[in-house]
């Protein structure tokens, strides 16, 4: 064997290495592009809502919904639109917690999928969100909107998992810690 071969599986490893390294970066941008693009969409579409534009605009939607036409018996159109606000901009503080509060981040993260399957629910209830050209859906205006939510959805699922696993894997941690500080084994029960 000469030594061109002999170095090749640590060339081969070397690279290995690089390549996981740029993956772990690549994948950690992700995340805080996923979580912190989550948290401005939230802010900037809850902030909306207190203006009366966006209160008609999205009055035909809340509307049509079997879950949340109730809310007009009891508020008028501009409170439904600034609770809906209160509620998403309150959702994109949480979230935006996560370096100090998994648990806060992962409550806001469920508050997310609540409210993006409700407005991916609007797909099904709105008229005209989609409709049927050659047996195959096609998107309305209110359907090529909405479509995006499924987006967010996705990225809630995915923040509300993240959090769940830090909050536990802390929680793990800090038990046995406390045992070790203690010096006494934690009793099951």
């Amino acid at each position: 064997m000469n030594a061109a071969s002999q170095s090749l599986p640590t060339e081969a490893k070397v690279v290995t290495s690089l390549l996981r390294a740029k993956a772990t970066s690549l994948e950690r941008l992700g995340v805080h592009v996923s979580r912190y693009g989550l948290v401005v969409t939230l802010l900037l579409i809850g902030a909306l809502k207190f203006t009366a534009e966006e209160a008609h605009g999205i009055q035909p939607l809340v509307t049509s919904s079997p879950l949340m036409s109730w809310l007009y018996r009891i508020f008028s159109v501009q409170a439904v639109s600034n609770l809906i606000g209160a509620i998403e901009i309150a959702v994109a503080a949480l979230i935006a917690l996560r370096p100090f509060s998994a648990k806060l981040s992962f409550i806001g993260s469920i508050g997310a999928v609540i409210t993006f399957l409700l407005t991916v629910s609007f797909l099904f209830s709105t008229p005209g969100a989609f409709h049927f050209s050659y047996g195959f859906p096609v998107l309305g205006d209110a359907g090529q909107f909405l479509i995006k939510d499924l987006v967010l959805l996705g990225a809630s699922i995915w923040t509300a998992a993240e959090a769940r696993k830090e909050n536990q894997e802390r929680r793990i941690l800090g038990e046995s810690s406390n045992r070790f500080w203690s010096g006494t084994p934690r009793v099951q029960s």
